[in-house]
């Protein structure tokens, strides 16, 4: 059964946005360039849902969006000047069918509770399309840091829905386009920082990516502490050192394009 936000304190999805002190706004900053890819893939839509927007991450700014959002944080957070937000949750929009050329979801399919219904939900309400920024987690393994948090996230249910998942649910009318992280990516996922693994130390940086939370505050510390150690002797270095010099990689960030 999905929360509903506006009458429960409860978080809607598996993680609480509404923790005190976390600056999404400042934290995950939109990258221009995956902004323009993102925007690309919206075509010419014009009139655009952002479901579960956050603080406005990605919302193209030639055209008119509508955001929905269920955390107050979140909300409080967005710009003075951002699209107006509704509170609700992607299972349930409280808009008519066909009420947006297109939907888009950033970083946000993860978190749902019902992803069928809510990925359904985004066909429902889109007249041209749906585009979903999300992760690959069958490319997840190839990611350094995915070492440290193996032993504590190893009996760990999967978080993120796979690929051919999302795709089963849009329907064969999908297509699939890798995102490249740059290296001095703006935004605050942890693959934005590949090559910046001492950003990785700053636990405002941590706060900001809903993952820590599910491995406990006891092992971030020590996964964060043998991070430390390593950076310190030039172990990192020696392992993942040229990465540092990578203008851009693809590591597991992925955009799919559903036309109807």
């Amino acid at each position: 059964m999905t929360t509903d936000p506006a009458t429960s304190r409860k978080p809607a999805g598996d993680f609480d946005y509404d923790r005190a002190q976390v600056n999404y706004a400042r934290m995950r900053k939109a990258d221009p360039r995956i902004a323009a890819q993102i925007r690309a893939a919206l075509g010419g839509a014009q009139t655009i849902l952002n479901v579960g927007a956050g603080t406005g991450n990605y919302e193209p700014e030639d055209g008119r969006v509508v955001a929905l959002e269920p955390s107050a944080t979140q909300r409080a957070q967005r710009a003075p000047d951002a699209a107006p937000c509704v509170i609700g949750v992607a299972e349930a929009l409280p808009f008519d069918d066909d009420s947006f050329d297109a939907c888009m979801a950033s970083s946000t399919v993860h978190q749902w509770p019902d992803l069928s219904a809510g990925i359904a939900e985004l066909k429902r309400v889109a007249r041209q399309r749906v585009v979903i920024f999300t992760f690959d987690p069958e490319l997840a393994s190839g990611f350094w840091l995915r070492a440290y948090l193996a032993e504590a996230r190893k009996d760990q249910p999967r978080r993120v829905p796979s690929i051919q998942t999302l795709c089963d649910l849009l329907g064969s009318q999908t297509a699939i386009e890798i995102v490249k992280v740059p290296l001095d990516c703006t935004d605050g996922f942890p693959e934005a920082f590949y090559g910046r693994p001492e950003k990785l130390l700053d636990p405002e940086v941590r706060a900001a990516q809903s993952g820590w939370a599910f491995v406990g505050q006891e092992k971030e510390l020590e996964i964060v502490a043998t991070l430390k150690a390593d950076l310190e002797s030039g172990e990192w270095d020696e392992r993942h050192g040229h990465l540092r010099t990578l203008p851009e990689l693809d590591i597991n960030l992925r955009l799919l394009v559903w036309t109807k």
